[in-house]
């Protein structure tokens, strides 16, 4: 069956009249993340720093980090302590600290609102959460109401008087998308987007409404408000201030043009603290909004998203990059009194015994005890010199692709001190890695396939290699072949019988972008970006030919089967399940959304171990395993993916096409948005959603059927 997703807006504080309602008994109301078959496991979530708080009494920092939170000690600024950590369900892109009850407020993206109590630093415990309607990018929290900056779905106030039961009281639904919000008074100011800044009054929080605003000319990330004046983190426009004296006739006053993109700001005092991404700190002199001007600047290593500022220091949330401390006691002057390293971007994983091996980019290799796949947590890493994109792991070694750094081998034998022992630095840039025997085969970039005599880890030697037409992503090594993932020229099947005189023996140029590939009896499966899952008989590799594909919703990066399933990361959709048992007719048997994009996949046991770009490990279970699609000549039309950005795509039976004549598309409310007449010529049709805000709604035809859930992307 089909698990709907349903925000309950009805607690909202609107009056409205739907046009048409659907009965209870169709729908489950159930909120997160949304899936078909495959429950979450657990996770170990830890990625780019994008948000930061501070705690001044107790010296302490609150850093979000991908899907998690570090709190850090930070009495010695050079030398950043961990405390503890916590992992929310989706990335962390705000916080809020609230000092008086010692309470962390965290918009936790699709995971909506997490409340933490952080009164014990070494154990925070999580109060309570509320699962927002659209994603949730910023947090603001005055008197008993949080006040969360939700991406499309504008502006939400929840009651956290209740912290275990916070609940909605009143939004307002701003025209773009919601990205910071600042409370001082009865007002709220929203950076919003591609709107600017919106002024709303939140005096009666059930009823609130827009009073006035300001249209900047960048995109609108942050805001920060002091005394008279709104200081507004315009991305490619720099910051900008805005008079808010007069709410309902806001107007700049002035702005500075920051060299980079702007993303967060703070104010204290004279100045305005700006997150400049690739521009690092930067130092705005407002004592005159009228003429600010920068006095200093301190280029961060990573992607400054976030700051905070107290006493004579800025904290920075610098992406990939960490927590960066900065010394801003002479504006002119700020340099780095001190960091804390935070996990990087997750790309490929391997899983043996109780460990995943994460490769971690930036971060190196990461190496998670999932013993208890409910509570992974990090046992040791490695920071490998280059950028770690993929891994595989063989015996006491893990063979890390590390990009322009070749390939490093690493002893895992005590997981908790990993030491490299060798290393080859190969000509291109490392993707992949499949370790068979004495060999490592290396998918190289630009340089092919190279093969890497292993036998001695410490003396790693480069034997043979291949140079295929295209760009190596992915290898997988069966028999005495290696199936390469080679970009634009597709699957590319090399002779390794004689690994010092390697041969290409046939190719399928797939459709898209071949990024991974895995294979398993007769058939190659190929993630093929744009074109979803290609699957390709192999079992004369001189001649490879499609035996059937899937095409996802998203752009698959990676690929592995067990069984009669295949388990695509496919970015931007999530983890997909394919069944493979009749390979010329494939169909999703379950899928989970990701908090980010899906880039790695690793199958062991009941779990499905998935890399997420900017949210790490994640752990899910396919639960459902041999449930059937449902009958679509009784249905009378099928969804070819639930999960659409431009159009909704539909095949219809051919029993009962010439029946049905139109379509309806309604949203979570029960109301109708769209009508669509049906070209019975067509056994297939798309039905446009253009205009249409992205978020979750129902398609039925001629009022007859169940609806089917869409989600529509942007």
């Amino acid at each position: 069956m089909w698990v709907f997703i349903l925000i309950n807006l009805m607690n909202a504080g609107v009056n409205y009249k739907p046009l048409e309602m659907f009965p209870p008994s169709e729908i489950e109301v159930k909120a997160g993340f949304d899936s078909m078959n495959v429950r979450f496991i657990g996770n170990w979530p830890f990625g780019a720093s994008l948000a930061v708080s501070f705690d001044p009494s107790r010296n302490l920092v609150f850093l979000g980090s991908g899907g998690g939170v570090y709190i850090l000690n930070v009495s010695d600024p050079s030398n950043p302590v961990k405390v503890s950590e916590f992992h929310t369900r989706g990335v962390v892109y705000g916080l809020f600290y609230e000092p008086t009850n010692q309470r962390l407020y965290i918009a936790a993206e699709k995971g909506g609102l997490e409340i933490w109590d952080v009164t014990d630093a070494s154990n925070p415990n999580k109060l309570g959460h509320y699962f927002t309607p659209g994603s949730s990018y910023g947090v603001y929290v005055s008197g008993n109401y949080a006040y969360v900056a939700d991406l499309w779905t504008g502006l939400r106030i929840i009651d956290v008087s209740n912290p275990s039961l916070p609940s909605e009281v009143g939004y307002y639904d701003t025209p773009g998308y919601s990205y910071g919000v600042y409370v001082s008074g009865n007002y709220a100011y929203v950076a919003d987007h591609t709107f600017g800044l919106r002024i709303i009054d939140v005096s009666d929080p059930s009823s609130p409404s827009q009073v006035g605003y300001y249209d900047t000319p960048g995109y609108a990330e942050g805001v920060y408000v002091s005394g008279n004046y709104a200081y507004v983190a315009d991305e490619v426009s720099g910051l900008r201030i805005i008079d808010v004296s007069n709410p309902s006739s806001p107007y700049e006053v002035g702005y500075y043009d920051t060299p980079g993109y702007s993303y967060g700001v703070y104010v204290s005092g004279n100045y305005a603290y700006v997150a400049d991404l690739y521009a690092g700190l930067r130092i705005i002199d407002v004592s005159d909004p009228s003429s600010p001007y920068e006095v200093g600047y301190y280029d961060t290593p990573g992607e400054s998203k976030g700051v905070y500022v107290s006493g004579n220091y800025a904290y920075v949330a610098d992406g990939w990059a960490g927590l960066r401390i900065i010394d801003v006691s002479i504006p002119s002057s700020p340099s780095q009194a001190g960091y804390y390293n935070t996990p990087g971007y997750s790309y490929g994983v391997y899983v043996s015994g109780n460990y995943a091996y994460v490769a971690n980019w930036m971060a190196g290799l990461r190496i998670i005890d999932v013993s208890n796949p409910s509570l992974p947590y990090e046992a040791g890493y490695y920071d490998t010199p280059g950028y770690s994109h993929g891994v595989y792991v063989s015996g006491n070694y893990a063979y890390v692709a590390d990009f322009t750094a070749g390939l490093r081998i690493i002893d895992v034998s005590d997981p908790s001190l990993p030491s490299q022992v060798g290393y080859y630095d190969t000509p291109g840039s490392s993707y992949g890695v499949y370790v068979s025997g004495n060999y490592a085969y290396v998918a190289d970039g630009g340089a092919g396939l190279r093969i890497i005599d292993v036998s001695n880890p410490s003396l790693p030697s480069e034997v043979g290699y291949y140079d295929t037409p295209g760009w190596v992503y992915g290898v997988y090594v069966s028999g005495n072949y290696a199936y390469v993932a080679d970009g634009d020229s597709g699957l590319r099947i090399i002779d390794i019988s004689v690994p010092s005189s390697p041969s290409e023996v046939g190719y399928y140029d797939t459709p898209g972008k071949s990024y991974g590939v895995y294979v398993s009896g007769n058939y190659a499966y190929v993630a093929d970006y744009n074109a979803g899952l290609r699957i390709i008989d192999v079992s004369i590799p001189s001649s490879p030919y499609e035996a059937g594909y899937y095409d996802t919703p998203g752009s698959s990066y990676s690929v592995y089967v067990s069984g009669n399933y295949a388990y695509v990361a496919d970015f931007g959709a999530g983890l997909r399940i394919i069944d493979v048992s009749n390979p010329s007719l494939p169909s999703e048997a379950g899928y989970y959304l990701l908090p980010e994009y899906a880039y790695g996949v690793y199958v062991s046991g009941n779990y499905a171990y998935v890399t997420d770009l900017g949210a790490g490990l994640q752990i899910y279970e396919f639960y459902e395993v041999g449930i059937k699609e449902k009958d679509f000549s009784k249905e009378g039309f099928r969804l070819l993916s639930n999960i659409v950005k431009n159009e909704i795509k539909i095949e219809l039976s051919p029993l009962i096409k010439d029946k049905i004549s139109q379509f309806e598309l309604y949203n979570v409310l029960g109301e109708k948005v769209r009508t669509y007449t049906v070209n019975k010529s067509n056994s297939k049709i798309s039905l446009s959603v253009d205009g249409i805000c992205p978020g979750i709604y129902f398609l039925k035809y001629n009022k007859e059927n169940k609806p089917f859930k869409v989600i529509i992307t942007r």
